[in-house]
C-alpha cells in the first residue's frame, strides 16, 4: 500500500526537530496512526539490543504516550524492511526538486512542501487500490485516532545567566532580563525559538537562530533593549554606545539622537524608555513619533501625549470659537513710533 508522502525540512536531526515533524504530520493526516514504523535513530533509540529489543529515549517515549500509539524498529542492517520508505524517498527528490525551487525562508519551504503534497495526493494512482492516493487517504482517516492537542517536544537545558545578562546555547548567545543576572534558568529549545524559564514562570523567548557556517568561532547575540533597562536605569551613560539599543525600533532610535544632545538627555531618555515597563509599547511609540512630528520631544510632551492615547483623548485640541464680545472692532497696529513718544515724555520729566 501506498501511503500518503508529507515532507518538512529542519536544519537538524535532533528531538525537537522530530517533535515537531510529528505534531505537523499528524495535523496534516487528521489524525494519529495506532502504529509507527522507525529506524534505530538516535532521536529515539538510546540502546540498540537483540533482536527487537530497545532502549527507547525518555523524550521520545513520551511522545508516542502522548500519541497513544505503538512503535516498532527495524532490524539493524536490514534494508529490504524499508525498502518501500526508500522508494519513496526517491520517488519525492524526483517529483519535487526537479527543477530545484528557492525559497526566502525555511517556512516558505514548508508552506510549499506541505502544499505540494497535497497535490500530489491527487495525481499519485495509489496502486494497491483503486483511486489516487488521496482517495484512499479519506477513507483511511476514519480510522485514525483523534488528535489531543500537540505535544509540547521542547529540550530542557539549565543555564546559568552570565553577569551580562546573556545565556549561551549552540555557540550563540541570548539576552535574559538583568534581574536574573548570575542565577540559573532553565532554557526550553523548539525548532524555531527558545524558552528561558524561572522560579515557576516564563522570563522571556527569543527566535532561534543557526550558525551559517561550521567555523567554531562564528556565533551570533541575540539582544532584547527591553532586559536592560535595568541597568541603564542606574548607568544612564551606558544607552550612548551599548550594542541592545542597536535593536530599538526607529522612533526611539531618532529620539535617543535627539534626547543625547542636550544636557541631562541621557537621563531623560532612559525615563521614556522606561514607560514601556508600565504602558503597552506600541502605545509609546507612538506617542514619541507624534512628539517627533510636532517638533518638541521632549519627557513632558511625550507623557502628555502617552496619556492622551490611553485615556482616549483626542491628541489634537479643539478650535476655540470665541464669544462675539471678545471679537476685534479694530485691529491694533503695529506703531513704534509710540514708544519713542513715551521715552520723549519720560526725559522732559527728568529735566524738570
Amino acid at each position: 500500500m501506498l501511503p500518503p508522502n508529507i515532507l518538512r525540512a529542519y536544519p537538524r536531526q535532533t528531538h525537537e526537530m522530530l517533535f515537531d515533524a510529528h505534531n505537523h504530520a499528524f495535523r496534516v493526516l487528521g489524525g494519529a496512526p495506532r502504529r509507527g514504523i522507525y529506524d534505530n535513530m538516535r532521536t529515539a533509540v538510546d540502546k540498540v539490543g537483540r533482536g527487537k529489543e530497545r532502549k527507547i529515549n525518555a523524550r521520545f517515549s513520551a511522545m508516542v504516550s502522548h500519541f497513544l500509539f505503538e512503535t516498532e524498529f527495524c532490524n539493524p542492517a536490514a534494508g529490504w524492511e524499508k525498502g518501500q520508505i526508500e522508494k519513496n524517498v526517491q520517488d519525492a527528490r524526483h517529483r519535487l526538486w526537479q527543477p530545484m525551487p528557492s525559497f526566502p525562508s525555511l517556512a516558505a519551504l514548508n508552506d510549499w512542501l506541505e502544499a505540494r503534497c497535497r497535490e500530489l495526493w491527487a495525481q499519485i494512482p495509489h496502486g494497491s487500490q483503486p483511486g489516487m492516493v488521496a482517495d484512499v487517504r479519506r477513507e483511511e482517516a476514519q480510522d485514525l485516532a483523534q488528535l489531543p492537542r500537540p505535544f509540547d517536544g521542547f529540550v530542557e537545558h539549565t543555564k546559568r545567566v552570565s553577569p551580562t545578562c546573556l545565556i549561551h546555547l549552540e555557540r550563540n548567545r541570548y539576552s535574559v532580563p538583568a534581574s536574573f543576572a548570575n542565577r540559573p534558568v532553565s532554557v526550553r529549545v523548539y525548532p524555531e525559538r527558545i524558552v528561558v524559564a524561572a522560579e515557576g514562570q516564563i522570563v522571556c523567548e527569543h527566535a532561534r537562530v543557526f550558525a551559517r557556517s561550521h567555523d567554531r568561532h562564528s556565533s551570533a547575540t541575540v539582544y532584547d533593549w527591553r532586559h536592560y533597562l535595568a541597568v541603564i536605569q542606574r548607568k544612564p551613560g551606558a544607552l550612548r554606545n551599548g550594542a541592545p539599543f542597536a535593536e530599538m525600533p526607529p522612533a526611539f532610535r531618532a529620539l535617543q539622537q535627539r534626547m543625547l544632545k542636550t544636557p541631562g538627555g541621557d537621563r531623560e531618555m532612559v525615563e521614556i524608555l522606561a514607560l514601556v515597563l508600565q504602558h503597552d509599547e506600541q502605545a509609546v511609540l507612538a506617542a514619541v513619533e507624534l512628539a517627533l512630528e510636532a517638533g518638541a520631544p521632549t519627557k513632558t510632551h511625550i507623557l502628555n501625549l502617552l496619556h492622551r492615547l490611553v485615556d482616549g483623548k483626542p491628541i489634537d485640541a479643539a478650535p476655540v470659537k470665541p464669544p462675539n464680545a471678545l471679537t476685534l472692532t479694530t485691529e491694533p497696529q503695529a506703531n513704534v513710533e509710540r514708544y519713542d513718544a513715551l521715552r520723549k515724555a519720560r526725559e522732559a520729566r527728568h529735566a524738570s
